[in-house]
């Protein structure tokens, strides 16, 4: 069986403070699902990620979810040239109020 390529997985430094944002007992799960998810198919739509309608958040162009409740949102662009994924933002969502760094997203 053979797997298509591997792309990279480069964060925006903005991500490092909305994951600090979310609690530690997440991480892990947050991490295994983005290298999981996004490895080697980023650009194929699923139940749980799909292409976005400018405007989007931070100019992504596709979303992830998962979770508890599919509560927690990876905003992402990919580069298939350079083979690479960049996260650009990772936020929780409640409700309909979609939250980073604790602070609710006003589009």
């Amino acid at each position: 069986m053979s797997h298509s390529a591997k792309f990279s997985l480069n964060y925006s430094p903005e991500t490092f403070a909305q994951l600090e944002a979310i609690e530690r007992k997440h991480h892990r799960l947050i991490k295994k699902k983005i290298v999981e998810q996004l490895s080697y198919t980023p650009q194929i739509e699923t139940r749980n990620r799909k292409s976005l309608e400018q405007p989007a958040p931070f100019g992504a162009t596709w979303e992830l979810r998962f979770g508890p409740k599919n509560c927690f949102r990876v905003f992402y662009e990919v580069n298939s040239v350079e083979q690479e994924v960049l996260i650009l933002a990772i936020g929780v969502k409640t409700g309909n109020q979609l939250y980073f760094s604790g602070e609710e997203f006003i589009p």
